[in-house]
């Protein structure tokens, strides 16, 4: 539960300016708000460090419409993955601050453009194909309070590419590296730089790649010791986990040695 809004709900009541029984509402809906097709969970943010995402696929125009008018009286920021221009229309209806981004399906509403990153999140793909995933996981990185630099287009069978970044890439604090066919890339910026590198296989690639199932096994399976993989086309996860290890945590929040 966010302890800052329950402290102005509790303070709102305290002068009277709302009945009991608003007040107990809204207290139950700073945990979680019933809207029958979906349980929208508003303390999200405070036990993950960003607001629920809505996964648009699957759901009708309507229900992201409504899990979205929801989340924004709560977060600032709020992300759509897997949508389409349509539902973006409705959804701006109500939110006028939303952002369509069609290179990765995505709806973007970030009011919040507080920096919360030690340092800069690299975002990389093989190929041009990969876009789509790796703009997923930059906006995603974007919208959490990072600086996010792209590099796209230098997979390993032109090598010379990705070295000619080499230094970009070890400017970063994390990177994010997007692949498809056989998934070699992630291991070779691995090898280039001593910070977390999150590989995102993506479903591009010829009959043999199985949809990203043989990127993925590559990845799992790489010599480079810092490299670690989410799942097929999830550039939301990676951009979401290289945001936590970037994070300006409260000193509040460090261990203290013991004595």
């Amino acid at each position: 539960m966010d302890l800052e809004k329950l402290e102005q709900l509790l303070s709102t009541f305290k002068r009277n300016e709302i009945e009991m029984a608003d007040a107990a509402r809204r207290i139950t809906e700073l945990q979680y708000e019933d809207v029958g097709y979906a349980r929208v969970d508003h303390s999200r943010s405070t036990r993950q460090g960003f607001p629920e995402v809505v996964f648009g696929a699957g759901k009708t125009r309507e229900q992201v419409v409504g899990i979205v008018e929801r989340l924004v009286r709560h977060a600032p920021n709020v992300l759509v993955t897997h949508t389409d221009a349509a539902t973006f229309g409705e959804v701006r209806n109500i939110v006028t601050e939303a952002e369509w981004h069609e290179s990765a399906n995505l709806i973007r509403i970030q009011r919040d453009k507080t920096e919360l990153g030690v340092g800069e999140i690299a975002v990389v793909t093989a190929g041009t194909s990969d876009i789509p995933v790796a703009e997923e996981a930059a906006l995603t990185a974007e919208a959490m309070g990072n600086r996010v630099k792209r590099v796209w287009d230098v997979g390993v069978a032109g090598i010379h590419r990705i070295l000619a970044e080499r230094s970009l890439l070890q400017s970063a604090r994390v990177a994010i590296v997007a692949a498809g066919m056989e998934g070699a890339l992630p291991s070779v910026v691995g090898g280039l730089v001593s910070v977390p590198v999150i590989a995102v296989p993506t479903s591009i690639g010829y009959g043999a790649s199985f949809g990203g199932v043989a990127a993925l096994l590559g990845m799992l399976n790489s010599c480079a010791s810092n490299v670690t993989v989410v799942n097929i086309d999830n550039g939301f996860g990676a951009g979401f986990v290289a945001s936590l290890i970037n994070r300006k945590w409260p000193t509040s929040w460090q261990c203290e040695d013991e004595t």
